[in-house]
């Protein structure tokens, strides 16, 4: 049975097959700047990468491209050998706690929630019209970024801002990299032979999370009411003082607009030293670059601050610190500095493993601490497209 995974941005729009219920992907893609002259795509297929290029003015025909894709690589004979498409989308507010069956409500709640995912909704929703227009009459399932955090208690999501903004607005911390949080605690879960699993989860890429997961719950995270709080990112400034604001736009004759978006997209790694790319930043700080250097010291210090709270929140009970995502699934290096910040918590490296692994290597994941470390570190892939289609697999299909 194939299932349809589809993460639409505002200019792209990655996609994967699944035979199910064995989980092998049968293709994969990304197609990159959408609406743009110089879009173009690359395709996956029996481990073989496939360039192609061609002016694409929006997800209709980005679309198109994911069908003629599909044909023209034997994926499939007809399209109605497409049993379901699962849809990533960033904010299911308070209402979604879970993966949802895609309804004209969903489609609505969606539209009402782009206010708090102006960036991501537009493309979410662009994607979802697209695949419903192009496979009609297959279930379609919304499977959002914000639902695994639903569990944290109200101490954990409630700002100290007037009580009436939560009521009145929805101002509270809702989180996001949910999917992957959900993947590496039902994967721990697994290793470790326990449901009520304690771990400091750390999704570290380009966009940055940690999750405190207690009892197997999600008990506290790092984002807040958007993408922009918690950590310092690739190109987000993570959480400030919030009269920075005011005071830039009073300074600089910006609008609350243009300062919004050079904190989500001209800050952090970026905004420092011109590099969104944490690879780029780190040869930059070999060659002396002092803003680079110091990049490096803020952005673990950030990382190593919440590993140390979530740490007090556990109570010291702490089963596992999981490294995930880009960033931390690949960089030994960031890797040693966050550690070797954490030795006063009794936590320690082992070297010779931590260098071993990446997933450009022979060995993809494993544990990185020594075996007198006070607390397990390990490096685990993340799957968020697996968790897409499973939760698609179980709502459209299972039911």
């Amino acid at each position: 049975m194939k299932i349809l995974c589809v993460n639409a941005g505002s200019s792209s729009l990655k996609f994967q097959v699944y035979e199910m219920p064995e989980e092998k992907v049968l293709i994969s893609g990304y197609i990159e700047k959408i609406g743009q002259e110089d879009c173009f795509w690359n395709v996956k297929v029996n481990g073989e990468k496939i360039k192609s290029e061609k002016y694409l003015k929006n997800h209709g025909e980005a679309a198109e491209i994911l069908i003629e894709e599909l044909l023209k690589n034997n994926i499939v004979e007809d399209l109605a050998e497409i049993k379901a498409v699962g849809h990533r989308v960033l904010h299911g507010g308070e209402k979604y706690s879970d993966s949802v069956l895609i309804t004209n409500e969903v489609i609505k709640d969606i539209e009402d929630l782009t206010k708090l995912g102006p960036l991501h909704h537009p493309g979410n929703l662009a994607g979802i019209r697209a695949m419903m227009k192009a496979f009609k009459d297959v279930p379609q399932v919304a499977v959002f970024d914000t639902a695994f955090h639903q569990t944290m208690p109200s101490q954990n999501y409630i700002y100290p801002v007037p009580y009436e903004w939560y009521k009145k607005y929805g101002v509270r911390k809702y989180g996001f990299h949910g999917t992957s949080h959900k993947y590496i605690t039902a994967e721990m879960k697994k290793r470790l032979n326990k449901d009520d699993v304690n771990l400091i989860i750390c999704h570290v890429g380009s966009g940055a999370s940690i999750a405190c997961i207690k009892d197997g719950k999600c008990y506290d995270t790092t984002m807040g009411l958007t993408p922009l709080d918690g950590l310092m990112m690739g190109t987000r400034s993570g959480s400030i003082d919030p009269s920075i604001i005011e005071y830039v736009m009073q300074e600089s004759g910006m609008s609350i607009n243009e300062v919004t978006n050079e904190l989500n997209k001209k800050s952090g790694f970026f905004g420092m030293c011109g590099f969104a790319d944490c690879r780029d930043v780190e040869k930059l700080a070999s060659e002396d670059n002092e803003n680079a250097t110091l990049a490096i010291e803020m952005y673990t210090d950030r990382i190593v601050k919440y590993i140390a709270s979530y740490y007090m929140e556990l109570q010291g009970k702490v089963d596992s610190i999981v490294f995930t995502a880009g960033v931390l699934e690949n960089g030994s290096y960031m890797r040693k500095l966050i550690i070797d910040k954490l030795a006063p918590l009794g936590i320690t490296l082992n070297e010779e493993m931590n260098d071993k692994i990446a997933s450009f290597k022979e060995i993809h994941e494993g544990i990185i601490s020594d075996p007198y470390s006070k607390i397990n570190v390990m490096v685990l892939p993340t799957d968020e497209e697996i968790m897409i289609v499973k939760d698609t697999f179980n709502i459209a299909i299972n039911n």
